[in-house]
């Protein structure tokens, strides 16, 4: 157990979420993404499969994704030799719940391709739904469970779920089929892009769940990571989206206590991991696209600042590599 105390039971995510939700379908023609329903009535958002997409889109899904308890925006950055010039900062006063109780990608949807009468389906759905169905051994750690009547869920798939899946989806929340949406966004696409790039703070909350640190230590949590170019296929797309978290992501958390502060600081940044310093593109091909052979010390952002509200200090750990982004992202710089 790593949550010493329950998250609020009276918080529902998928009820928070639901004006988000709202938005997204209203605004579709000015967000660019396309909206069907299934003869059941499901809503499908397609942010990048048919449709374009946009930025926007990809920044009101990352909300979704996070309960309606985040705040998501994109800056530019001025400084005298930035890292890049837009970034994506992510905020949430509710990090445990936000960031593990709805945004991870953590439940696992697929078809045989004899279900879907074509070929196999696979995706790891986030977002608010995942409390309502509870299908993962996480919920049983956080002590959460959400009842609401309607739901969302986000696919990082480069196609529409098939039926067989909707209606898994639906038996496990037991919603009816006209209560639950379900967003899709490639990952090369651009929204795709912009919402996993909005998991800078999930990633160094799910890391820190993986180093045993007591979740409830962690009070407030803000980062930001580069936003990176588009890329002409999701493979590439995965590469550049891990890289703007593994090497140029960046995080301030706060917890309550000294030690949990100092141990963050040096444990949660990615450069303790075995295969730190290589392309992530080129680490994924090294282990033949299988994401549970790569050591786990890498999914982290690339520095760490963590504040103790027991002391007053704050403890930093980790780096951004510059060299490594630029290389990677095809930077050249052009002179008259």
């Amino acid at each position: 157990m790593t949550l010493t105390s329950p998250l609020p039971a009276g918080l529902s995510v998928n009820a928070m979420s639901e004006p988000l939700v709202a938005q997204l379908i209203e605004r579709s023609e000015e967000l660019r993404v396309g909206i069907t329903r299934t003869r059941a009535g499901t809503t499908i958002v397609d942010a990048g499969v048919d449709a374009a997409g946009s930025a926007d889109a990809g920044m009101l899904i990352a909300r979704i994704c996070m309960g309606g308890l985040g705040h998501v925006a994109r800056r530019m950055a001025f400084d005298a030799a930035p890292l890049w010039p837009v970034f994506i900062e992510v905020h949430t006063s509710n990090p445990v719940l936000a960031c593990l109780g709805s945004q991870y990608a953590g439940w696992s949807l697929s078809a045989t391709k004899e279900e879907t009468g074509g070929k196999k389906f696979f995706s790891l759905g986030s977002g608010p739904a995942r409390a309502l169905a509870c299908k993962e051994p996480l919920f049983d750690e956080l002590g959460y469970r959400d009842k609401h009547e309607r739901g969302a869920l986000v696919m990082e798939v480069n196609r529409l779920p098939p039926q067989v899946v909707i209606d898994k989806v639906i038996d496990d929340c037991g919603l009816a089929p006209d209560k639950l949406v379900i967003a899709v966004t490639p990952t090369h696409s651009v929204a795709g892009t912009v919402q996993v790039v909005a998991r800078v703070v999930e990633v160094a909350l799910h890391k820190t769940h993986v180093l045993g640190v007591d979740l409830s230590e962690i009070v407030e949590a803000s980062g930001s990571a580069p936003l990176p170019p588009p890329a002409p296929d999701d493979t590439q797309a995965m590469g550049r989206t891990n890289d703007a978290i593994l090497y140029g992501g960046r995080v301030h958390l706060t917890v309550k206590s000294d030690a949990a502060a100092r141990r963050l600081a040096a444990e949660l940044p990615s450069s303790n991991a075995r295969d730190y310093g290589k392309p992530f593109a080129e680490i994924f091909k090294s282990f033949n696209y299988d994401f549970y052979q790569i050591d786990a010390a890498l999914f982290a952002p690339a520095e760490a600042w963590v504040s103790s509200l027991e002391s007053g200090a704050t403890y930093h750990g980790g780096k951004l590599d510059h060299a490594l982004l630029h290389a990677q992202w095809h930077v050249t710089q052009e002179t008259p």
